[in-house]
């Protein structure tokens, strides 16, 4: 019987081991670590030798107290990997948030695809994949002639745990310039390139790959065969266990270095490239609207060495005063990537206050996210901004609709593991919150917005 699944998750910020007993569909082991760019070599990029350390030995560790009957991957996006014929990197992971490849933009802007095509918006730095992959080949032209393949980056770990090489639709429809979601195929920058050749093949999240390789089974003491499944990207990873259960219409929140919102059966709107809409694919391969920003950036940023606990006296004395943080505090992606971060009726506001005033400003930013793709019906919130009471009730009110905080530690898990399970309805788990009696908090919503719509 396969029970319990080891979830490889890397997110930008940490990765994670997380093991998931699918009776009950909740975590019962996970490992942690800090997970950063490295900077040297010729360009900032992530540390694969260090994560593959620490995910054998979360596999170890993890089978020692629970035996491991399967694996799942999910990894953030806009990472790519290349691998030559051995399966080694020809060049170095790179980091998305390194600004090289902005120094190529004029002519990576002349053979991308337009917005129609593909769904995703111009973004600056590495964060569309396919503007990385053009600067690497441009400025390393010997390295990048090594490639054999071309994978997404929860691929890459497949391919180390299995020998196989292969691609999935979530990751390349994830912002890279590669996909084309109404087509379900390349987009037309792969075939410009002459990439279609080195694109490993797509496969479905839910494959099997294969077994575990004989020489890691025996390093783990995972047994050899061990099931390794295809993977997904980490937001449609909290997507999915609601596309297999919930009824139309929805959306999902998922959490973490980025805050990207999904609406499911919404309202038909047009999406604004500009200001970091997009079409996503969903594990099912179907286009979702999409809207994102840095929002556990921002949250790290603006709460770190600060205490985040508060009162309701601290609520009550931000309503009063209309204490308001206007965006952005991380520019250059989110529905104001122009704007310049700014406090308003804010001096002297105690540690308390300034928490509750931050939980606020990110949840009428993901308020707005919902707006720009026609959100409808409620909102389910996965990760860690599930457990901040303060951002769920906000948005409730922003909204007017419900929010389900998930229970999930790691809300990517939970989707992550059901690659491996054929279980097609997944009750959720969750605290329903409505909007908030009284006209405090719509008052403050309709403060916030009118401020920002001052600005420009």
């Amino acid at each position: 019987m396969t029970r319990h699944i080891a979830v490889i998750d890397i997110g930008k910020t940490n990765a994670k081991v997380a093991l998931v007993d699918l009776a009950d569909m909740r975590e019962v082991a996970l490992r942690r670590m800090a997970n950063a760019p490295v900077a040297d070599g010729p360009y900032p990029h992530h540390d694969v030798e260090l994560l593959w350390s620490f995910i054998l030995d979360s596999l170890a560790g993890i089978n020692r107290e629970q035996r491991i009957d399967a694996i799942s991957i999910t990894t953030h996006g806009a990472t790519g990997v290349l691998v030559d014929a051995a399966g080694e990197l020809a060049l170095p992971v790179l980091d998305y948030e390194f600004a090289g490849p902005d120094t190529l933009a004029e002519d990576y802007d002349a053979v991308r695809p337009a917005f129609t095509e593909t769904g995703t918006p111009r973004l600056p730095v590495g964060l569309n994949l396919g503007a990385q992959f053009f600067w690497q080949q441009r400025r390393f032209p010997a390295e990048f002639a090594k490639t054999a393949a071309m994978l997404m980056y929860p691929q890459y770990w497949a391919l180390r745990l299995t020998g196989v090489a292969a691609n999935e639709v979530t990751s390349l429809g994830c912002h890279t310039d590669l996909w084309n979601p109404l087509k379900a195929d390349f987009s037309s920058l792969v075939d410009r390139m002459e990439w279609r050749r080195l694109m490993a093949p797509v496969r479905l999240a839910e494959d099997r790959l294969g077994p575990i390789l004989p020489a890691l089974a025996k390093l783990t003491g995972l047994d050899a065969q061990t099931p390794v499944f295809c993977g997904l990207h980490d937001s449609n990873a909290s997507l999915l266990p609601h596309l297999l259960s919930d009824r139309p219409p929805f959306s999902v929140v998922s959490t973490g270095t980025w805050v990207v919102s999904m609406a499911v059966g919404g309202n038909k709107v047009t999406l604004d490239p500009a200001r970091d809409t997009l079409v996503n694919v969903n594990a099912l391969g179907d286009p979702v609207p999409s809207a994102r920003f840095m929002g556990g950036r921002e949250f790290s940023l603006l709460t770190e060495g600060q205490p985040e606990d508060w009162s309701e006296e601290d609520v009550e004395a931000v309503f009063a005063r209309t204490a308001l943080l206007l965006p952005a505090t991380q520019q250059g992606s989110g529905p104001f990537p122009h704007h310049t971060a700014a406090w308003l009726n804010a001096d002297g506001i105690n540690s308390g206050q300034r928490f509750a005033a931050i939980s606020f400003y990110l949840a009428l930013m993901t308020a707005t996210c919902l707006d720009l793709i026609g959100a409808d019906g409620p909102a389910i919130v996965e990760g860690p901004f599930a457990r901040n009471r303060l951002f769920v009730s906000m948005l409730a009110a922003a909204t007017a609709r419900a929010v389900i905080a998930s229970e999930a530690a790691t809300g990517t898990s939970i989707g992550a593991a059901l690659l491996a399970s054929d279980q097609r309805t997944v009750q959720g788990k969750g605290e329903r919150i409505e909007p908030p009696a009284g006209p405090a908090w719509a008052n403050y919503a309709r403060s916030w917005r009118a401020a920002v719509e001052a600005r420009g």
